[in-house]
């Protein structure tokens, strides 16, 4: 275990972030391409299955959610100990200015590893088309448009990120943990389920607030950004904060009160 962690700090020292950082550059808008093929696949994957009988899936669902799950734990310790340090040593105000997130070294291979993976992320998506479960509009609008601004932002490594990406990891580390569980045939009390609702909710909160101090901050301290990284950042997180809201409360609230009528 000790030499594993070893070669994993090893690789995060050595991982060449000016590389990435180019390849970024010069190939971010193929992210479209993955969103066109992405929503063709899903699609045409609904009318492919209408007629056939959904798929169980549970295995190979719990090992995905699992790598998820664990990839997403590492990502949140690692930034979440970069950003920490940057807290203590220098305020809150450098957090959300930060730029080094993405060279740093105990940070520069998760910043770089968290834009990647908004891509097999899509895969998400893929199970729910092949059981046949309800694909709701947040759910495929989410995956698309985080893959977008992402690869966007990365390129141009923005202020503000490091909170983007660790909040994000944060709670795709509970969320996948209670996804495994759930593919294992672990019975989930419904709180579980909320209290994640609810951290996507303050994540999003959190997101508009912290391109609000990026635009304030931006022309008075080295804060580097743009208007249209934080136009876009805006609207998508602005978005994200009202369909989260009214998915917990259809899902949570409006299905509590229909009990509660029933009962009476």
């Amino acid at each position: 275990m000790n030499r594993t962690l070893r070669q994993l700090l090893s690789f995060e020292q050595k991982f060449d972030e000016k590389v990435a950082f180019q390849w970024f550059q010069e190939n971010w808008t193929t992210s479209f391409m993955f969103c066109g093929l992405y929503a063709t696949v899903i699609f045409l994957g609904r009318f492919f299955m209408r007629e056939r009988e959904k798929l169980d899936l549970r295995r190979p669902l719990m090992l995905w959610s699992l790598s998820l799950a664990v990839f997403s734990i590492f990502g949140a310790i690692r930034t979440g100990s970069y950003m920490l340090h940057i807290y203590s040593s220098s305020g809150f105000r450098q957090t959300v200015c930060d730029t080094d997130f993405y060279s740093a070294p105990v940070s520069k291979f998760w910043a770089y590893a968290f834009t990647l993976s908004k891509a097999p992320e899509l895969g998400d998506t893929v199970f729910i088309v092949l059981r046949k479960q309800r694909l709701i509009f947040l759910h495929w609008y989410h995956h698309i448009t985080v893959l977008l601004y992402t690869w966007f932002s990365y390129k141009d490594q923005v202020a503000g990120g490091g909170w983007f990406m660790t909040m994000n990891y944060t709670v795709h580390a509970l969320m996948y943990s209670y996804y495994t569980a759930r593919a294992a045939g672990v019975r989930m009390p419904k709180i579980c389920a909320m209290v994640i609702t609810t951290l996507q909710i303050l994540q999003m909160a959190m997101g508009l607030t912290v391109l609000a101090l990026v635009y304030y901050w931006h022309h008075e301290v080295h804060c580097a950004s743009n208007m249209d990284n934080i136009m876009w950042g805006s609207l998508m997180y602005l978005s994200y904060l009202l369909l989260f809201s009214w998915f917990f409360y259809q899902s949570y609230l409006k299905s509590e009160k229909r009990k509660e009528a029933k009962a009476e």
